[in-house]
């Protein structure tokens, strides 16, 4: 094994002593399943807003988003990233985050599902929420393994089944032994991590001189398509779904509202909203930045030893390895092929070819803590649909402390397991993006509406927030099971997955309301009980 293999695998070996210490530290304060699940709603601003910033970006917007995307727009996908930091973050933490915190607290609730039993009075509602946040919650944790495992391919040399079961084997014991506390720690501390590595990976991928910097940047790209730095290019409406979906989405994701359930205090909010914002805009600007100069990079791409089976026996070969635009014409039509070149090689290629190799190490662990804390909030927030919301909520109330607990890591390990089955049969499946869309649409479309209206709006009905989340589950998995239907539609499921999230999400926004104004409304009674002294108490907090 090579000096530079040896340091990577240190470096590594360090990262995972220091998950495992927080992981034994944080088992001494999990003594519920609220400890576990909420971290005893103890959780401090800027925790709380590195735990959001984390668990909003994985391995997929590194490796597949930011690639994927960046060489499609070039420039343009900046608008993801200013999507995401305003309106995935800040506007989400300032019109969500106090009323779910008190409106939870005041129902004595920890999940999504348990809140919308106890605002539509429906234990079927409960029932439901939990399942489909457990089955399409596998293939979104699916996609961020295979998408960190490719990294682990890619700069660590290692097969790709062997980076999957490390990842696996991380995940799962760090997670098992804390909970959320456990998490929001190792959040703090991956954010940081991931501060620095975003600012070292702009640094060297822009300072190299395939890129010139960025006035080398707008010059070199309009000369290979001057669309790929026109802010508002051809085509951009699929790039308005794409703003949509990854930016909306994360009002109605379980494991990003779970973060205002878990907040110690109100007083807290103003300055999570602030650092979360921050953090946000660093890390996703950093990430699509980076994704847009994938053009530029084409020639040396077609020339890396390890892509001569994509390109070399190309008649364009020859050309493509000195001119960008044929480059970026030989890799679109190898993207396009089912088998061939794969976009999520894109970003951990143009690494090796920009960065020195000790600094890898840094990017390595930059994209292994964003995969790690979204994984572990997706498989907390997984496993307690389950145990809380179907066990301890309807099958059996009364269940001990201790037995929830030892069912709930239990549950964790079987939901890591289902998500590793999902990665390895990924793993030559060029859909990796599109499964993450349809994922995320989907459990954002089954409960965006009836959270949100349910937290503001005490005209919305039982049938029309039931209306809003068959609408939602129903238009996003009819329209995947269409595509499914036919090979020759299914190919194109990747460019219209982002729609189809982003309408999972909006229709359902329609719907709701248009529902709730011809049925039955709840009684006074019903109403009072669910919304208590909750307004008093944010008005409270704000004048605070």
């Amino acid at each position: 094994m090579s000096t530079d293999l040896i340091l990577r695998w240190s470096a590594i070996g360090l990262f995972v002593l220091v998950m495992i210490g927080i992981g034994f530290y944080s088992m001494r304060r999990t003594r519920n399943v609220s400890d576990f699940f909420l971290g005893g709603r103890n959780v401090g601003p800027w925790i709380s807003a590195f735990a959001y910033g984390t668990t909003y970006f994985s391995a997929v917007l590194f490796i597949g988003y930011a690639g994927g995307q960046g060489f499609a727009f070039g420039l343009p996908v900046i608008w993801v990233a200013l999507g995401n930091a305003f309106f995935g973050c800040l506007l989400a933490w300032l019109v969500l985050a106090r009323k779910t915190r008190a409106m939870t607290e005041h129902l004595n609730v920890m999940t999504m599902p348990e809140f919308l039993e106890a605002r539509y009075d429906s234990r079927l509602f409960k029932i439901v929420g939990a399942l489909i946040i457990f089955i399409f919650m596998i293939p979104y944790s699916g996609s961020v393994f295979s998408g960190l495992s490719f990294l682990f391919v890619n700069v660590l040399n290692v097969d790709y089944g062997v980076a999957l079961a490390f990842m696996t084997v991380l995940t799962a014991v760090y997670l098992l032994m804390g909970g959320y506390f456990a998490v929001a720690l190792t959040d703090f501390i991956q954010g940081l991590v991931m501060l620095v590595g975003c600012v070292l990976m702009v640094a060297y991928v822009f300072g190299h001189s395939a890129v010139g910097g960025f006035a080398g940047f707008l010059t070199k790209m309009q000369t290979v398509d001057v669309n790929l730095v026109n802010l508002f290019p051809k085509g951009g409406i699929n790039l308005f779904w794409l703003v949509v979906l990854t930016s909306l989405g994360s009002w109605g994701l379980p494991q990003m509202v779970q973060k205002f359930y878990a907040i110690k205090n109100q007083k807290v909010i103003s300055t999570a909203t602030v650092v979360g914002t921050i953090f946000c805009l660093i890390i996703g600007g950093a990430a699509y930045l980076v994704g847009s100069t994938t053009t530029l990079y084409g020639s040396r791409i077609v020339a890396l030893e390890a892509n001569a089976n994509y390109f070399a026996d190309s008649p364009d070969y020859a050309a493509a390895v000195t001119d960008p635009a044929v480059a970026r014409q030989l890799i679109g039509s190898a993207l396009k092929t089912k088998g061939s070149y794969a976009n999520t090689n894109l970003i951990p290629q143009i690494m090796q070819i920009t960065m020195p190799n000790g600094l890898l190490i840094i990017i390595l662990l930059l994209v292994l803590s964003a995969s790690m804390s979204t994984l572990s909030s997706l498989v907390l927030v997984s496993s307690s649909a389950i145990t809380i919301d179907l066990l301890q909520g309807h099958f059996a109330p009364k269940m001990s402390k201790e037995r929830g607990m030892s069912i709930m890591r239990l549950l964790c390990a079987a939901f890591i397991a289902l998500s590793l089955l999902v990665a390895s049969l990924s793993r030559k499946w060029p859909h990796l993006v599109a499964l993450m869309s349809f994922s995320w649409g989907t459990v954002a479309g089954a409960f965006l509406a009836p959270y949100l209206y349910g937290l503001f709006w005490k005209g919305v009905t039982k049938v029309g927030a039931w209306a809003g989340l068959i609408a939602g589950v129903g238009y996003s998995m009819g329209t995947f099971i269409w595509y499914a239907l036919d090979p020759a539609r299914f190919a194109a499921v990747t460019s219209v997955a982002p729609r189809v999230g982003s309408l999972a999400m909006l229709i359902p926004l329609v719907v709701v309301p248009v529902v709730s104004w011809l049925t039955p409304k709840f009684s006074q009674a019903h109403l009072d009980r669910v919304f208590g002294s909750v307004q008093d108490a944010v008005a409270d907090s704000e004048a605070a």
